[in-house]
């Protein structure tokens, strides 16, 4: 006779929104998971068979994240795959024939060593291994090869600024058919090795610059030391070099939501800043303890940009990227006057009717996909309507356009990306991931899996023992 047992007890008024696979916090397990909207927030509860139940915060927008779901536009599919379907996703990374999405922008991670060791750091940087030339001149050639004319490239680490060879890395990337080449730095060299910037400057790259706040507190708490002074002083190199950045700050609950609003006003004013990018803190890597039901999500960082009493950007401003699931990540762009006002592109245009221009790009070109958009605008023959063109023009916003090789320096961006974590990871969202890992071994690893399935621990041990002469590991060859 089979028992009768008590029903599990759940929480008044909660919605089974989906199902989906996920992974074990503890083991990595795959395994099933649900996706619940409950008190206006989203979650995700699953079980693994060892380790029992889990469950953590998704998205801090139970309507939003439903009706975004409209911005879900089709992927563009991988021109070339590297590894076949054997166990199932997130297992066959490489890309395999069941991902989604081509890659708009590839990581180099050229080292794992870093010049600060962050209570904060995804990547878990420490010691284990150096790429040389050759290694990523094979990497950028595979890029090139898998997506043919390949949007951007990203060098990071570990720090990629204290790898002996990066110059030479970021000119073997300017030789190649790569839009962009940009490099992601805590800007400790940039701030304090002047000798050495002047090479680095020459060579003209985009700058990601890690930027927590505008307190030495929070860089204590996220950071490990206080930095404020050292990130000042890059952000002014940078500005003497006529260098573009795009601020990158790592946002976490009770440390430095406060800073949101402030940070975009602090970028909006220096004249190296064309961009911010807020990072909720993922808990991959090495992180503080922390509780998932409480992480912060986009929706978070959103509504601390509507509590700063000077912000210039509301959570109404903020569109989904429709490259990647559209909960993944969020963007705006403001027109900046003559006379220093500053006009979210929102509030002036109908953004779904431009999505296109956006579709299938991880991180919108200021240079050139936001340009091609607003050329459109003063365009009828790209408009639908020469009446609606007109209209705009005339009606809109009396903005006073300048010629359009002007325009990178009037356009400011401000995105949002909520990285994948072990209480996060969704086999359908990393399906669509438009940022790779390249590999040594030819594979190109979506960012949300590398860093939270195993890949980068695979990586790390296999690049290291090759450091030591060693054997013990077998290289993968890519499945071609």
């Amino acid at each position: 006779m089979i028992p009768t047992l008590a029903p599990q007890p759940r929480p008044e008024g909660e919605i089974l929104h989906e199902l989906t696979r996920s992974i074990c916090p503890e083991c990595r397990a795959v395994i099933d998971a649900q996706v619940l909207l409950r008190d206006d927030q989203v979650y995700m509860r699953k079980r693994c068979e060892i380790h029992g139940w889990f469950e953590g915060l998704i998205y801090a927008d139970a309507r939003a994240y439903v009706e975004q779901a409209k911005y879900n536009k089709p992927g563009q599919a991988p021109k070339r795959i590297s590894t076949e379907v054997l166990k199932g996703c997130p297992l066959d990374c490489g890309i395999c024939p069941e991902h989604r999405q081509h890659t708009c922008l590839a990581l180099v991670e050229v080292n794992s060593a870093c010049n600060l060791d962050c209570p904060v750091c995804f990547a878990n940087a420490g010691a284990g291994f150096n790429l040389t030339v050759p290694e990523v001149e094979g990497m950028l050639d595979r890029f090139v090869e898998l997506e043919e004319h390949p949007e951007v490239v990203q060098f990071s680490g570990g720090e990629p600024t204290i790898h002996p060879d990066l110059l030479e890395m970021i000119e073997a990337a300017q030789q190649r058919d790569i839009s962009y080449v940009m490099v992601n730095t805590n800007g400790v060299r940039i701030a304090n090795d002047p000798a050495w910037f002047e090479r680095f400057a020459a060579l003209r790259p985009l700058i990601y610059l890690q930027f927590d706040g505008l307190t030495d507190k929070t860089y204590q708490v996220i950071r490990g030391e206080p930095l404020l002074e050292t990130k000042l002083r890059a952000l002014d190199r940078l500005a003497e070099a006529d260098l573009h950045v795009v601020l990158v700050a790592a946002i976490e609950r009770d440390v430095n939501e406060h800073e949101a609003g402030p940070i975009v006003e602090f970028g909006l004013g220096h004249p190296a800043v064309r961009g911010v990018m807020f990072q909720p803190v993922t808990h991959s890597g090495r992180h503080p303890d922390h509780d998932p039901l409480r992480r912060m999500t986009i929706p978070d960082v959103m509504r601390a940009l509507d509590a700063h009493p000077d912000g210039t950007f509301r959570s109404s401003d903020f569109v989904p990227i429709p490259c990647c699931s559209p909960t993944c990540s969020s963007v705006t762009y403001a027109y900046l006057g003559d006379e220093g006002e500053v006009i979210p592109l929102p509030r002036i245009l109908e953004v779904d009717q431009y999505l296109d221009y956006i579709t299938n790009r991880s991180v919108p070109g200021i240079d050139r996909d936001i340009l091609h958009a607003l050329e459109g605008l003063w365009s009828a023959g790209s408009v639908p309507g020469e009446a609606q063109s007109e209209a705009f023009v005339c009606a809109a916003c009396d903005l006073d356009l300048p010629a359009l090789t002007d325009l990178s320096r009037r356009i400011f961006m401000v995105q949002m990306r909520d990285f994948l974590d072990p209480w996060t990871f969704d086999v359908k969202k990393a399906m669509k991931c438009c940022i790779g890992i390249l590999q040594d071994d030819g594979r190109m690893i979506p960012f949300c899996t590398y860093n939270t399935v195993g890949y980068r621990e695979e990586t790390r041990a296999r690049l290291a023992a090759r450091r030591r002469g060693s054997r013990e590991i077998r290289v993968l060859e890519p499945a071609l």
